[in-house]
């Protein structure tokens, strides 16, 4: 028989604020035999001051098969590797899950080790609805594609909660007020945990002036979530509704084909309508 598996744990680290370090997250990485980060030099300041040498190994996005086969390596010799991010809590927006499919797939046990993550900090207080909600991490760079993936929410009910880049922030949020309009509820949610902790909740169009005009709400790590589509009704259809007006559409003119479809699907004619010109809208 070979050696006894060793543990993955994937542990929690703080967000900002280090007095929000779980003792069993120290105690963890004290008794592990690799710490697996995404920035060494980074996280060997977090241990250092909880007083843990145990030794570090980079793990991050360009990480390659190599790395990771060298960590699955210790795992299956029956050592105790702790995978950590730069904050907060690993595999949200970072690549560690490849790590725990594999660990996984070789029979390694994968232990989460609880702790601060900073888009749920960010929605405990910002006040929006928070029993549905849909976490999209960090929206494409490109104001063209961040455009197409924000109308591919618009219609989205729950509250939608983004990660975002401070040289960024101040477009992406006049983007939103564009596609999702300027009346929608959002909240920008900065340096949660640290010193300049700032939440800040209005309509769309203002908190993008208002983060356009102070460049400190520029910086940091920051969170935007934003209300979900309260208007969903009027703008999304079912199935059979959506097949039967594209095929009305494709002979008729938006008005009588929404008359007709009415009759078939018994969506009120206004819906109906409704959906006709934002299909078009979003064709154009």
């Amino acid at each position: 028989m070979g050696p006894e598996l060793g543990l993955l744990y994937i542990v929690a680290t703080p967000i900002g604020n280090l007095a929000d370090m779980v003792p069993r997250a120290v105690e963890v990485l004290q008794c592990a035999d690799l710490v697996a980060a995404e920035d060494t030099r980074h996280s060997q300041k977090l241990l250092s001051h909880f007083n843990i040498d145990s030794p570090l190994l980079a793990y991050h996005e360009h990480t390659d098969a190599r790395r990771t086969g060298q960590i699955l390596q210790r795992l299956e010799q029956g050592l105790t590797v702790a995978l950590i991010s730069d904050a907060g809590t690993p595999l949200i927006s970072d690549p560690g899950y490849r790590l725990v499919r594999t660990a996984r797939e070789r029979g390694i046990r994968v232990v989460p080790i609880p702790g601060a993550c900073a888009f749920i900090a960010a929605l405990s207080a910002a006040g929006l609805p928070s029993d549905r909600f849909s976490f999209e991490g960090f929206l494409p760079a490109k104001g063209g594609a961040r455009e197409r993936a924000l109308r591919e929410l618009a219609r989205d009910t729950r509250t939608l909660i983004f990660y975002e880049a401070p040289h960024r922030v101040a477009d992406t949020l006049e983007a939103m007020a564009a596609v999702f309009g300027g009346e929608r509820e959002a909240v920008i949610a900065r340096e949660v945990s640290k010193a300049f902790e700032t939440f800040q909740l209005m309509p769309l169009r203002q908190l993008a002036s208002w983060v356009r005009a102070d460049s400190n709400q520029q910086r940091g790590e920051i969170v935007v979530l934003v209300r979900g589509n309260e208007r969903r009704c009027e703008s999304a259809l079912d199935d059979e509704a959506q097949r039967v007006m594209s095929l009305l559409l494709a002979e008729l003119p938006p008005k009588k084909a929404a008359a007709v479809a009415a009759e078939i699907t018994g969506v009120p004619k206004k819906v109906l309508y409704n959906w006709s010109l934002l299909r078009k809208k979003e064709g154009d």
